[in-house]
């Protein structure tokens, strides 16, 4: 590294005058080889917090990122500046490009991946030949609150790290009561750390709570709201269904709007473009489940709708803190009906196997057992058994850990197998409880009847700033008659065609 300052170094690569709040400390702990945990603000740059100390170190830095859209926005980003040795080992790449790539990797210098894609033996080989001297965790709160049961990769991600000869380790969040921060330090071997702990709450956004009857009248009270405002809005959903219908009803009602929908049951390269075109203001409105958004760098979203809440109070921050990434007043706005509690319980329900799915799982391991075959495919394993992807995951995961499985080979002993049984439905019964926990803490939020802002960020820090716009609905912010003002007019003549390939960061010499 040569002499210049940090400063000097930030404005050479970024074009940055400045560091914000945390990532000069955090950057600096990072380059002196020190694990890091960073809790910092939604919007307040914390991808720089690995990306400059991956541009000015002699390692590679390897990114484990949850979602590939942010992975491609991050790369696309990047290169924007001028980096080049960034890519993303992603499931967008054919075998062929898979293997070139995977080739090819000495070339780069910040590498990001999933953490499935980090269980993929080729790929860790390949890793581990480059030197990695730091291995990050980017929305570090998915291993709490996707990990033990959705994506249960996230929790062998220390033994990847033990693998790839411990580098430093930095997660970052900026969502993470202190009981998830201990879950994050104890799941990634963080036994020693330096720990960077930042309020959460943004003074620009005010909160607006309306309690209606009927899910029907909260898509009147949407259309009433954004008539005749224009200005990027998010309007999220537990529902595919809910998310596709909103959106064709507001493209009817809101002719002069330009409306789509996004979700996880899209293909990808759709849901690709879908992001592409909001995030350059080709897109005025998107209705979209808790699939869309995370990482999203967009500055100018001034409405977060909620037309369902989320299962915690976590993911509602979350989903919250896209708004007003400019410093610019934005709104949230949660319409609740009575029945919106019936949704997240089914949510949550689904994510975990019942007593007898586990019965039906063992007599079914132990039956293959007795053939002397091994355990298939996972979605004949789901087919057969009648489990969702989450319920089969969740099982899996815990049949490796109690050696019940070895790789595909199913391992029998009768003593193990039955204590298994006990401690699996106890599991089950301890997630489910702890899930409907969060979401009542939610439920009370909305019920009650005091600041918005207080009510919600208290319980993540100490003290709640003085926001710089009106605060809430309770205290008094007249949402209903507030207005963004005139819609900006973007020209963009490029064709899809183009836009796609330029999306999928296709035709780039190392890629």
């Amino acid at each position: 590294m040569n002499n210049r300052s940090l400063e000097q170094e930030l404005k050479h690569y970024f074009g940055f005058d400045a560091f914000k709040t945390g990532q000069k400390e955090i950057i600096t702990d990072v380059m002196n080889g020190k694990d890091v945990l960073g809790i910092l603000p939604t919007g307040s740059g914390k991808s720089i917090c690995y990306q400059l100390p991956a541009v000015l170190s002699e390692g590679v830095t390897v990114v484990v990122s949850p979602l590939v859209s942010l992975m491609v926005d991050q790369v696309k980003a990047l290169k924007a500046t001028g980096f080049k040795r960034v890519t993303a080992i992603n499931s967008f790449l054919s075998p062929v490009q898979k293997k070139q790539l995977l080739s090819q990797l000495a070339h780069y210098k910040l590498i990001y991946v999933s953490p499935e894609m980090l269980q993929n033996n080729i790929v860790v080989e390949q890793l581990q030949a480059l030197h990695i001297s730091l291995f990050v965790v980017d929305e570090a709160h998915c291993i709490s609150q996707w990990g033990h049961e959705f994506r249960t990769d996230y929790l062998k991600l220390a033994k990847v790290i033990e693998l790839f000869n411990q580098p430093t380790v930095l997660a970052l969040s900026g969502t993470a009561t202190p009981e998830v921060q201990e879950d994050i330090i104890s799941q990634l071997g963080m036994i020693h750390r330096e720990s960077h702990i930042y309020p959460m709450d943004k003074e620009n956004i005010s909160f607006a709570i309306e309690h209606v009857e009927h899910p029907n009248e909260k898509l009147m009270k949407i259309e009433q709201l954004l008539k005749d405002q224009y200005a990027p809005t998010m309007i999220y959903f537990s529902s595919r269904q809910w998310a596709e219908r909103a959106s064709g009803e507001l493209s009817k009602q809101l002719s002069d709007k330009r409306v789509a929908f996004y979700h996880g049951g899209m293909e990808q390269s759709d849901r690709l473009l879908i992001q592409q075109q909001f995030m350059n203001d080709q897109l005025d409105i998107i209705c979209c489940t808790s699939a869309f958004g995370m990482g999203i760098n967009k500055k100018n979203i001034r409405y977060v709708i909620h037309f369902h809440l989320p299962t915690q109070t976590e993911s509602f921050i979350q989903e919250v803190g896209r708004a007003g990434r400019d410093g610019a007043h934005s709104i949230s706005v949660v319409y609740y009906s009575p029945s919106d509690d019936f949704l997240p319980k089914k949510l949550i329900q689904s994510e975990l196997p019942e007593a007898g799915d586990i019965q039906k799982t063992l007599n079914y391991l132990f039956n293959l057992y007795q053939a002397g075959a091994k355990l298939p495919a996972d979605e004949l394993v789901q087919e057969e058994l009648e489990l969702t992807e989450t319920q089969w995951r969740f099982i899996k995961y815990h049949c490796h850990q109690h050696h019940l499985l070895n790789q595909q080979a199913i391992v029998f002993n009768r003593d193990k197998w039955k204590e298994f049984y006990t401690f699996l439905t106890n599991q089950v019964d301890n997630r489910y409880k702890y899930k409907m926990a969060k979401f009542s803490e939610l439920m009370r939020w909305v019920h009650s009847q005091a600041c918005r802002r207080k009510g919600l960020y208290q319980p993540f820090q100490n003290s709640v700033k003085t926001p710089d716009v009106p605060c809430c609905d309770y205290c008094g912010f007249d949402w209903r008659n507030f207005s963004f003002g005139q819609k900006e007019t973007v020209i963009f003549q490029q064709d899809w065609h183009d836009r796609l390939r330029e999306i999928f960061l296709q035709g780039d010499k190392h890629e």
